[in-house]
């Protein structure tokens, strides 16, 4: 659903009804070519794009400027670099490929840009670069960055809203600290047996157990045993 969400928010897919606001103006509204300089997309399929120089790649995202010969301006090459400066690329591990990918988007210089699932298929150590340079864009280039993700945790420590959606009721919206007070964490995983745990924000297994233990204290130590 969330990815289906995405491509309708994008106007990859017509929507079934209602409307899309888009910077205050209807989705419909727009031509390709504007949805093009307002929109960034970076989807969750795996770049196969090969014999390319990552700057040939990110460079692809100013198509909407360029004309049908793609060649590139010195601004434009400017907007390049730049964009790869913002995503720090090093080496094309499969978390440096999905900062490829993101450079391309910020290279379309779109106030709004989406992503789905951009940290699926990596490990938590690049999960968690993937979050934090999205977190840091969104302060760094005022873009709006619209994400979906299975990785809740991580999404609630870095995100400023979050949507969090089930078949009922629907989406339910606000920040983390909302989400959590509301009891709307809870009643998500509630019938999955993960337990969320107000003191510490974290997802618990909850495991049957047939005897209980009380415990006292405080520190690392005590909430280790915990």
């Amino acid at each position: 659903g969330k990815s289906t969400l995405l491509r309708t928010l994008s106007a990859f897919q017509p929507k079934l009804d209602g409307e899309i606001l888009v910077l205050g103006k209807d989705i419909d509204a727009y031509s390709y070519k504007e949805l093009s300089t307002t929109i960034g997309v970076v989807l969750t399929d795996k770049c196969e794009i090969r014999n390319m120089l990552v700057r040939e790649l990110v460079g692809m995202g100013r198509s909407p400027y360029t004309g049908f010969w793609g060649k590139l301006s010195k601004d434009d090459k400017r907007i390049v670099e730049e964009s790869i400066a913002l995503v720090r690329i090093e080496e094309l591990s499969d978390g440096e490929r999905q900062k490829v990918m993101i450079a391309k988007a910020l290279a379309q210089e779109t106030p709004v840009i989406y992503l789905d699932e951009p940290t699926a298929c990596l490990d938590f150590p690049s999960k968690v670069e993937i979050m934090q340079l999205l977190h840091h864009l969104t302060r760094k280039t005022n873009k709006t960055i619209f994400m979906s993700t299975h990785d809740l945790e991580l999404a609630l420590q870095i995100s400023d809203k979050i949507w969090l959606m089930e078949n009922a009721p629907g989406i339910s919206t606000g920040t983390p600290e909302d989400l959590a007070l509301s009891g709307h964490l809870s009643n998500f995983f509630a019938r999955k047996g993960i337990v969320f745990d107000k003191d510490t924000g974290l997802f618990l297994i909850d495991n049957q157990f047939s005897r209980q233990i009380r415990l006292v204290g405080h520190g690392q130590k005590y909430a280790m045993v915990r």
